[in-house]
């Protein structure tokens, strides 16, 4: 707050955007607000900054999380925007970095619609190029539609925790598979058995509706048995509530509400396992600290980070949280964040964030500090984990997950004591190679795609694809 209140802000855009989505005129919330309709106009025309107080009541009035009003961008980011504009169909154009900004800030909207435009261009193009099974626009669309609620679902998070507090007073101090195990015999005559990994061939957990059995694979671990019995139960006993989460959402097709159920169902199923008052207090309490946690509520190292990137809750936040999840080819199959970190969505992660070095420390916690081009820090840990369910052709430990937050939250977290956080050492970073501009860099694996690779028989540069400035 303080941070917000000691600068000028001009939020015009994004004002405007919360007003449209809560669906009030101007005169309507000049006075919920205490101010003029024409005071408010000027605002969200950036002809007069915000004020401290028009913020707190703001926030009060209509529980707008300041923090999240305050930051760069709407929920198409100057990196996206950015990101976009350098495919080669737009050489030549050159947009500068102010006008980018302008956009992301002051027509959040429109910023949306030329996203949105990009990415079925792009999908489009793809597909006449590889063909179409190639086509990940329902996965797209999910991943974008969590992270457009900032991967929080306070109607799941409540449901989960009521589940959780039935689930204890059922069988007070009993595992928790042990007491969901017996919840879907008692209620809902559903048994649950473990079976030879040659028996279930491809799948690790899978649900006979005939004969109200749910199988699971001898392959998966504690955490990941308790994991599916409460994704089964989530299912089973809240499946009203998510298909009305699903009607809501609209989904542009069957594979997508498909896809999304299956994601809210894991967010649910998360919330049973690590309610969230619990989760966030003892995240506070113990500084995020990851074993901790894993040992606390019975989970995996990624169940629990995956799980930090979730709290958002107004009246108990925890650290907003980024997480990323890649293979040893750097193939990335999870992004979630609570915060606002510029995740490349055509490519993967900077060779230079160590995420992808933990692969020759399996099973240990790494640290780094990151810089972005935009200037941004960020504290990041990141270790391997086990692929679920993996076979006789994987080493183990051949997944990663990065973690993350912005610098200014690290002294809360107990990975970073010892850091001089004052003074870091820090590793500046960009996004996929093809749309990173630093120069030099001798990790490039290909050049940018708006710049003319410089080509000179007289010298050689520590990059292996030099190019010319833009």
């Amino acid at each position: 707050m303080m941070d917000v209140a000691d600068r000028k802000l001009f939020l015009g855009g994004r004002l405007k955007r919360v007003r449209r989505e809560l669906g009030l005129t101007q005169t309507a919330m000049a006075g919920d607000l205490g101010v003029s309709p024409s005071y408010l106009n000027h605002i969200e025309r950036n002809q007069r900054p915000v004020s401290a107080q028009l913020l707190l009541r703001l926030a009060e009035t209509y529980d707008v999380d300041l923090r999240t009003l305050g930051q760069t961008g709407g929920p198409a980011t100057e990196a996206e925007l950015a990101e976009a504009l350098a495919d080669p169909v737009f050489q030549g154009l050159a947009a500068p970095r102010h006008e980018i900004v302008q956009l992301a800030e002051d027509q959040p909207t429109v910023a949306d619609a030329f996203l949105r435009l990009y990415r079925a261009f792009a999908d489009q193009r793809a597909r006449a190029q590889t063909g179409p099974q190639t086509d990940d626009g329902p996965a797209d669309w999910v991943r974008e539609y969590v992270q457009a609620r900032r991967n929080h679902f306070p109607e799941l998070d409540a449901l989960g925790e009521a589940l959780a507090a039935s689930l204890e007073a059922d069988a007070p101090g009993e595992p928790f598979e042990i007491r969901v195990r017996a919840r879907l015999s008692a209620a809902h005559g559903l048994t649950v058995r473990t079976l030879p990994a040659e028996v279930m061939v491809e799948w690790t957990r899978r649900y006979d509706p005939h004969r109200k059995r749910l199988l699971l694979s001898e392959t998966l671990g504690p955490s990941s048995r308790a994991f599916a019995v409460a994704y089964q139960l989530a299912q089973v006993e809240h499946a009203a509530d998510l298909e009305t989460l699903i009607a809501g959402s609209g989904a542009p097709d069957e594979a997508a509400r498909r896809l999304l159920k299956v994601s809210l169902t894991n967010t649910l199923a998360a919330a049973i396992l690590m309610p969230y008052a619990a989760f966030q207090t003892a995240a506070e309490a113990n500084g995020y600290d990851l074993p901790r946690l894993q040992a606390r509520f019975g989970v995996s190292f990624e169940q629990a980070a995956h799980r930090l990137t979730t709290l958002s809750r107004p009246t108990a936040r925890g650290v907003p949280f980024f997480l990323m999840r890649v293979d040893q080819a750097g193939n990335v199959s999870k992004r979630f964040a609570s915060g606002s970190f510029p995740f490349s969505r055509f490519g993967g992660a900077c060779p230079r964030w160590r995420l992808h070095s933990t692969f020759r420390t399996p099973g240990r916690i790494v640290t780094q500090i990151i810089e972005t081009p935009d200037g941004q820090r960020w504290f990041t840990l990141a270790r391997t984990v086990n692929r679920q369910g993996h076979d006789g052709f994987s080493e183990g430990q051949d997944l990663a997950i990065g973690l993350g937050c912005e610098l200014k939250h690290a002294h809360r977290l107990i990975h970073a004591r010892g850091l001089d956080l004052g003074a870091p050492e820090v590793t500046p970073i960009g996004p996929a190679c093809r749309l990173c501009h630093r120069h030099p860099c001798a990790e490039r694996a290909a050049p940018p795609v708006d710049r003319a690779p410089a080509v000179d028989d007289w010298a050689k540069s520590v990059s292996p694809w030099p190019f010319a400035a833009g």
